[in-house]
């Protein structure tokens, strides 16, 4: 059995955060281990929208350095593309739009604003309806499937190793840190054990004294049949984020997040209410593309917490613990993630970013009853309400 013995670290998520951060260390030659219950790339960080814009993240110029490289550093095509644009319906959304086009020019780049003919000539299927936009001339997207899967070719090619298809139960201590991993293949020790198991996350850390506050929410893709490029596939709005693939397919998502009580209860299939209401909104949003035929839609489950944004923390208890959890946004941020485990792993702190605001200690007075003052709650089942 590959690993059957364990690593120096093991990597617990066979997400893009979790092979990003092997990836980082086996650069490095450290002896390393992703642990993934499933394939890789199988729940959210093959099933999003493929954006890698996020410039209110600590993380965000290493993000933007790192993309547009990361095709030569993997060895392998992540289908990445450069710049975005994001659509205003009406000018609400252009003032609230204004604020996100201050952070990213405050931190030297380039917006342009578009007016109704330059939206247009940029985005020929947006509504014409839509009073404006903004064109990000940094960020992009990039292919989640693919992404994931070159990370996964890119870690072994340099000594890493993949335990798939292995649950992990839970973390075993002695002497105050971290030993080893049980799973359901055996235990696995480990000097390092980095946490990067999405919705287990939580149930995995509270074992070892660490509590990370998330609620688990259903996320949702649609792709539509291939359609004539736009000069940009990148265009977001309408509350819906997502991208044209190289071949013309629209792959999109967004809200309402479907609130999950347990992951164990996070369905398997797409929900017909919340696919129905991205149709719609990706109609509005592109009505020359309202005719094309959704061919397929991914559902998977994410983890946020308490104010929406990661942790990536390595707490001074137990010490050889590092904690990673993405909050929503953790495919485009992965390169830079991946970077910044490698820092924390190996030096004990990040050397290119402040991580103070991402770290763990931020919730040490969280409210008990977090999630019912957020409304992050499940809705009620309405064969529940009927049972009642």
């Amino acid at each position: 059995m590959d690993g059957a013995k364990g690593a120096a670290v093991i990597v617990v998520g066979g997400g893009v955060s979790g092979l990003s951060a092997a990836w980082w260390l086996a650069r490095e030659g450290v002896d390393v281990l992703v642990v993934e219950k499933g394939i890789v790339g199988w729940e959210a960080s093959g099933r999003n929208g493929g954006g890698c814009s996020h410039h209110f993240s600590p993380l965000f110029h290493e993000e933007q350095r790192l993309w547009p490289m990361m095709d030569e550093l993997l060895g392998y095509p992540t289908e990445w593309q450069a710049e975005r644009i994001r659509v205003a319906m009406d000018a609400a959304q252009m003032e609230l739009y204004a604020q996100a086009v201050e952070n990213a020019r405050g931190q030297g780049f380039v917006v342009e604003v578009l007016d109704t003919a330059q939206l247009r000539d940029a985005v020929p299927l947006v509504s014409p309806a839509a009073v404006g936009g903004y064109h990000y001339r940094f960020g992009g997207h990039a292919n989640p499937h693919r992404t994931a899967q070159a990370y996964a070719w890119a870690l072994q090619d340099h000594g890493g190793r993949l335990m798939q298809h292995t649950t992990v139960r839970g973390l075993t201590m002695a002497g105050g840190r971290v030993s080893g991993v049980s799973t359901d293949r055996g235990e696995l020790g480990c000097d390092v054990v980095v946490l990067a198991a999405g919705l287990q996350t939580t149930r995995l850390a509270r074992g070892i004294g660490l509590e990370v506050p998330t609620v688990a929410a259903r996320a949702e893709i649609l792709v539509t049949e291939p359609l004539p490029p736009m000069p940009l596939g990148g265009v977001d709005g309408n509350g819906l984020y997502g991208r044209q693939t190289l071949r013309g397919n629209l792959a999109y998502g967004g809200g309402p997040h479907e609130w999950i009580d347990t992951p164990s209860a996070a369905p398997a299939n797409s929900s017909t209410p919340l696919a129905r209401n991205i149709a719609r909104r990706l109609a509005e949003l592109f009505p020359a593309a309202a005719h094309a035929r959704v061919l397929r839609s991914w559902a998977g489950t994410v983890e946020n917490t308490p104010d929406g944004r990661p942790v990536i923390d390595r707490p001074a208890h137990p010490g050889n613990a590092v904690i990673v959890t993405l909050s929503s946004v953790g495919f485009g941020l992965s390169p830079a993630t991946g970077h910044a485990v490698r820092d924390l792993v190996l030096d004990g702190a990040c050397g290119f970013a402040d991580l103070s605001t991402l770290s763990l200690a931020r919730f040490a007075e969280l409210e008990p009853d977090w999630r019912e003052i957020q409304g992050w709650v499940p809705a009620p089942r309405p064969d529940a309400a009927a049972g009642a």
